[in-house]
């Protein structure tokens, strides 16, 4: 697994947490980092409005119902 601080931004900043309530990112470690065991590359950060939730619940791509089965 790559290291917090050996990952950049789009900018080619360091990343810095994201979401730490719940705790988001591929790693559950509140960044957006990603490895080769992300297969489907979680790679973006972004804060959606409760409209795109909706939207993408009704396509078919839940983002936003917790999954505790996952941690």
């Amino acid at each position: 697994m790559q290291e917090k601080t050996d990952s950049l931004n789009v900018l080619g900043q360091p990343l810095v947490p994201c979401g730490q309530d719940p705790v988001t990112g591929f790693y559950r470690d509140g960044c957006c980092r990603v490895g080769p065991e992300d297969l489907g590359v979680h790679a973006v950060c972004a804060e959606m409005t409760a409209e795109f939730l909706a939207f993408t619940q009704r396509e078919g791509n839940d983002l936003s119902t917790p999954r505790p089965e996952f941690g």
